[in-house]
């Protein structure tokens, strides 16, 4: 019988378990059962961003998948309050580690883009909050995007209505060493901003808010071929949302950082594959 090829689905899973060997240890404590390593956890909450599904009907469509079972070693299935207790214990720093790793499995070039986008905080519809009367806070998740690979470097996310100028900084200051040249629209328009890149060794192309003729003049003399590749961070942002939900189903702001970061993670993994 011939050998079937490799899914894109298998080949996912497989980059995912080896990253998670790499980003954290087999298990949480020396207390632990160890009926499930937390590299297993791991590709599971991958597969569940990446099917954009529930703990429950992941793990009810894992029985009819033996290849991807034995690819990460899972002899039984886990309970869904056991997948949803492993996300709680792993950090935000275990996943942003993932995330660098992520980053290293394709070719980029140094030329990012920022931009910012909202996400829903429930899954309930449009209709129903209105008709309810309900108000639900949007979180701002902003991205640094790598334009040649599409590659999501970081990601800054809140619950308040921070000016994009606050937000910049510190994604500056985190991934100075990744960027060569930053790329933004009118909303990063501040000279602070385009200080700090300098001292970081960063190229800000930043567009100016033409209040003046000077503003204007200055972005007539921009770079129009290399800050067309802005739209890429635009692109991402959209494929983004289509392909993972623009919502996310956590109910605590934590987890919700943390949904956001696994989703940034699952992105770079689809594009490596």
């Amino acid at each position: 019988m011939q050998t079937l090829p490799k899914s894109q689905l298998l080949r996912f899973v497989e980059q995912a378990f080896h990253l998670a060997q790499r980003a954290v240890s087999r298990y949480s404590s020396k207390y632990s059962k160890q009926r499930y390593t937390l590299h297993q956890h791991v590709v599971l909450l991958c597969l569940k961003i990446r099917k954009n599904t529930t703990y429950r009907t992941l793990l009810d469509e894992f029985i009819e998948m033996p290849r991807i079972r034995n690819a990460i070693n899972l002899t039984e299935l886990p309970d869904p309050s056991t997948l949803c207790k492993a996300f709680d214990r792993l950090d935000m720093a275990v996943w942003r580690v993932l995330l660098n790793l992520s980053v290293s499995l394709l070719l980029t070039n140094g030329v990012t883009g920022i931009d910012a986008s909202g996400f829903d905080r429930t899954h309930a519809s449009k209709h129903y909050t209105k008709r309810a009367k309900l108000t639900i806070q949007q979180l701002k998740v902003t991205l640094l995007v790598d334009t040649r690979a599409n590659a999501i470097l970081d990601l800054h996310v809140t619950t308040t209505r921070k000016h994009d100028t606050q937000i910049t900084p510190s994604l500056i200051n985190r991934n100075a060493s990744e960027i060569g040249v930053l790329l933004g629209d009118k909303g990063y328009d501040d000279q602070q901003i385009r200080a700090m890149a300098r001292e970081n060794g960063v190229r800000p192309l930043i567009k100016h808010c033409d209040f003046s003729s000077l503003q204007k003049a200055w972005n007539a003399r921009l770079d129009t071929e290399l800050y067309g590749q802005r739209s890429q961070s635009e692109t991402v942002n959209s494929r983004f949302k289509r392909r993972y939900g623009a919502f996310v189903r956590s109910r605590r702001w934590w987890k919700q950082f943390r949904e956001l970061a696994l989703a940034c993670i699952v992105h770079n993994l689809d594009r490596a594959i």
